[in-house]
């Protein structure tokens, strides 16, 4: 076994954050639809996760924001002239079309991609799919500049491979590692990568939510787990509860996490409960490692609460002396249910023994906590050092970051604004120079 490190890259917040409510199924995100937002707060707010984890030794990096407004898309669909010109028809004519176009979905870099670590896979590099999102127009675009800045980051193809993303039809819904998780005794150890896919494309039977999509399909899941060559016996697939996603568990990471033998996860998440555990058990013995359950009944938090609060949308991290934290939002002290349940876990002696609390409100509110911001990579120290390391949170980074957000962003974004041209200038500036300070030339000079 090699020694490996967890590294979160968490999606920095683009200049353009703001709440248009485009995700049918995200509770958080529907019910802020057309509120004002706040960039500046929302990437200072970011930033200080970053910077407060990398503090105490966790490996923490930076995936930069993706360009918008996506104008190729408007133009692509008939609106056409100036930039200026493309802007006003489209607020004009299809006011939720140009919201599309300024998405700040790809703050979640949970759904930037499928990460397998070289652990797992047959030819012992690190492999990542970007995750094709096409269940909403305004996540379709994402996985272009995805895989450009995964190329950029991982570009040494001796430990490194970039897939491009699955077909963009329905059969092949995927939403990334909101999706996917891993357990395993270490970080650099073989473990068992498991999929949580919410309904099949191709069996009419098998169950489905009613109310809300299912936007991760088997189909895609086993395709991801091809295409990182996974041994399959240690591979698992799971179908999420479809009661819960019309409840408003949109994904995976909003009802479970998992982090080395450990997951933690309501007992109405999956369809199955007792056949996914078993089915873990079974596929962590080839690894030789022991599930560890941290199960939370619905009597001690009920589903609505869990969704309130991003209960689950937290991130789960290794520490020095073996023990877990868990970094949840504020809501979760701010909701009693929640709040006395993480007081109680805390304290039970179990493997979770520390809660991290951050203030995260324009990610929340926009339908994203704490993991929804973070795609973990695990590296070995060799991988590490392949990477592009001009994205790795350190004090000087988090300087020059901070400066950068002050010079650049608005502190209000309403929605009138999104028809505005100085904006798109606006935020084309900073994107440039975030090239330079990333160390990242040509990063949004799309083809």
């Amino acid at each position: 076994m090699k020694s490996a490190r967890e590294f979160n890259f968490d999606g920095l917040v683009g200049p353009s954050h703001n709440y248009a409510g485009l995700s049918f199924g995200n509770v958080a995100s529907f019910n802020n639809v057309r509120s004002v937002s706040n960039p500046r707060q929302a990437a200072l707010q970011g930033l200080a996760k970053m910077r407060a984890l990398a503090s105490r030794g966790f490996a923490q990096a930076v995936l930069p924001p993706q360009a918008r407004p996506d104008l190729r898309l408007l133009r692509r669909i008939g609106f056409s002239g100036t930039d200026a010109d493309v802007l006003a028809r489209a607020w004009r004519d299809a006011p939720v079309i140009l919201a599309c176009a300024w998405s700040a979905s790809p703050m979640w870099t949970a759904n930037a991609a499928t990460v397998s670590p070289s652990a797992d896979t047959f030819d012992r590099r690190v492999h990542f799919t970007p995750a094709n999102l096409n269940n909403k127009l305004h996540r379709s675009q994402e996985h272009v500049q995805a895989g450009r800045s995964l190329r950029a980051l991982f570009a040494d193809q001796q430990h490194f491979v970039v897939h491009d993303a699955l077909p963009a039809t329905p059969a092949f819904g995927d939403e990334g590692a909101a999706n996917h998780t891993r357990l395993a005794l270490a970080h650099g150890a073989a473990g068992v990568e498991f999929f949580v896919y919410g309904r099949v494309e191709f069996d009419p039977s098998a169950p489905a939510p009613k109310k809300y999509p299912a936007r991760q399909t088997l189909e895609a899941s086993q395709a991801v787990a091809r295409l990182h060559a996974l041994d399959p016996a240690r591979t698992v697939f799971a179908q999420q509860n479809p009661d819960i996603i019309d409840q408003g568990v949109f994904h995976n990471d909003v009802i479970a996490v998992g982090n080395g033998n450990v997951l933690f996860y309501h007992e109405q998440a999956f369809a199955d409960e007792a056949a996914t555990l078993d089915t873990l058990r079974r596929a962590l013995a080839v690894a030789d490692v022991d599930l560890k359950p941290v199960r939370v009944a619905a009597g001690q938090v009920g589903v609505a609460d869990a969704v309130a609060s991003y209960l689950f949308n937290s991130q789960l991290l290794s520490k020095p002396d073996g023990r877990m934290a868990l970094v949840v939002p504020h809501e979760c002290r701010e909701n009693p249910a929640v709040a006395s349940y993480l007081a109680q876990l805390a304290a039970s002696g179990g493997p979770i023994d520390e809660l991290v609390e951050f203030d995260l409100r324009q990610s929340m509110r926009n339908g994203g906590g704490p993991a929804c911001l973070r795609l973990r990579v695990v590296l070995t120290d060799e991988e590490a050092q392949a990477m592009h390391q001009g994205v790795i949170m350190n004090e000087s980074l988090y300087a020059r970051l901070v400066a950068w957000v002050e010079r650049h962003y608005r502190d209000r974004i309403e929605p009138r604004d999104l028809a505005d041209p100085q904006l798109a200038l606006e935020c084309a500036a900073a994107l440039e120079e975030l090239e330079r300070i990333l160390g990242l030339p040509g990063l949004y000079q799309l083809d």
